[in-house]
């Protein structure tokens, strides 16, 4: 677990555990990137066949029913990696290039039924989402940038840990770029003590009209909030911008203005973040408290069924790290297990389409 290292004041504790790291540290190190052998991909294949062959619910999916006798003691290593050490892991070697569109969605649900519970990442309902570029115009106050192939700043998702499965790459752009949250926030006290404390007070953040039982259309939480030894973060600069819109919602200060453009400027920092340039079948997880993540623009392919697709999953994990009261119960609502319970509708049942939607 990581631990408060020392305080440059006593509001403003610096953390130096493993969620704590520099990129191109990391970048030098494979311990992160697991590939898979093949009794491992026999394992997928097998247990792939027999689901399509029981016809599966992909949004009621469990553990039990994607057995995998050799590789579930890996993944286990490698969510405990995730959800209490440096926050991310990347697993190689998935030959999606065989498995039809069913199979695939399977595979990747089959997979994440051993991280968590499978959450609804939108007011759609999807516990299988899909990133690809819908041509939606990022100015509409429910647009998702996921939807787009514009870049997206750093931030983080819903639930536990969010999860990509790499279908098929751009023709040109679209690196996955991620940075320790730990790491910038220390910076930041560090250089600017004065918008760290900003960013310890409470932000209002919209709901894009997906609004939960109980909830309004915005959350307001600490965007930065040290908690049980760790600092967990969340930060999504396009749902803050988004709320700036509602009357209820006060304006941002200069002070809180630059904060928040600090974050992303230093999570971009070549000195601290690390690239990834996902491969075809490269699963790509991430502790969300722990981890930010961005993505470069890119330009696709003109034929359709060459476009770049992933499949998205966001996990909800029994023994996930302790998260503050705001965020559980401000922002996303808790699961029965009182974890971040990601976007529920009411009325909205749970589905996973197979085609962007």
């Amino acid at each position: 677990m990581a631990k408060t290292s020392r305080l440059l004041d006593r509001a403003l504790p610096v953390f130096d555990g493993p969620q704590a790291w520099f990129g191109p540290e990391m970048a030098k190190r494979r311990d992160w990137i697991y590939e898979l052998n093949r009794e491992e991909l026999a394992e997928i294949d097998s247990a792939v066949a027999a689901c399509v062959e029981r016809r599966t619910s992909l949004v009621a999916m469990t553990a039990a029913d994607f057995p995998l006798p050799r590789l579930a003691s890996r993944l286990a290593e490698l969510r405990a990696k995730v959800l209490h050490g440096a926050g991310f892991c990347l697993l190689r070697g998935v030959p999606v290039e065989r498995y039809d569109a069913l199979e695939a969605a399977l595979l990747f649900r089959g997979i994440g039924a051993h991280w968590g519970e499978a959450l609804s990442q939108n007011g759609k309902g999807h516990v299988l989402g899909h990133v690809a570029d819908l041509g939606v115009d990022l100015k509409d106050a429910s647009a998702r940038g996921y939807q787009s192939k514009a870049e997206l700043r750093f931030h983080v998702d819903g639930g536990d840990v969010v999860a990509l499965l790499c279908l098929k790459p751009a023709k040109s752009g679209g690196l996955s770029r991620i940075a320790s949250s730990t790491t910038v926030w220390n910076q930041i006290v560090r250089r600017r003590p004065d918008l760290a404390a900003e960013l310890l007070a409470p932000f209002h953040l919209s709901r894009w009209g997906e609004v939960g039982a109980g909830q309004q259309r915005s959350a307001k939480l600490r965007l930065f909030s040290p908690c049980a030894g760790r600092l967990m973060v969340v930060y999504i600069m396009s749902a803050i911008e988004k709320a700036q819109a509602f009357d209820e919602v006060p304006r941002l200060t200069g002070a809180q203005a630059e904060a928040l453009a600090l974050v992303n400027t230093l999570a971009g920092d070549d000195a601290i973040r690390l690239d990834m340039d996902f491969r075809p079948g490269d699963m790509q997880f991430l502790c969300n408290p722990s981890i930010l993540h961005a993505r470069t623009d890119y330009e696709d392919f003109p034929e359709p069924q060459r476009r770049r697709h992933l499949l998205r999953q966001w996990f909800a994990c029994a023994d996930g790290p302790e998260l503050p009261a705001d965020v559980l119960h401000g922002f996303q609502g808790a699961t029965a297990d009182g974890r971040p319970a990601g976007i529920r509708v009411p009325g909205v049942p749970l589905s996973a389409p197979l085609q962007p939607e």
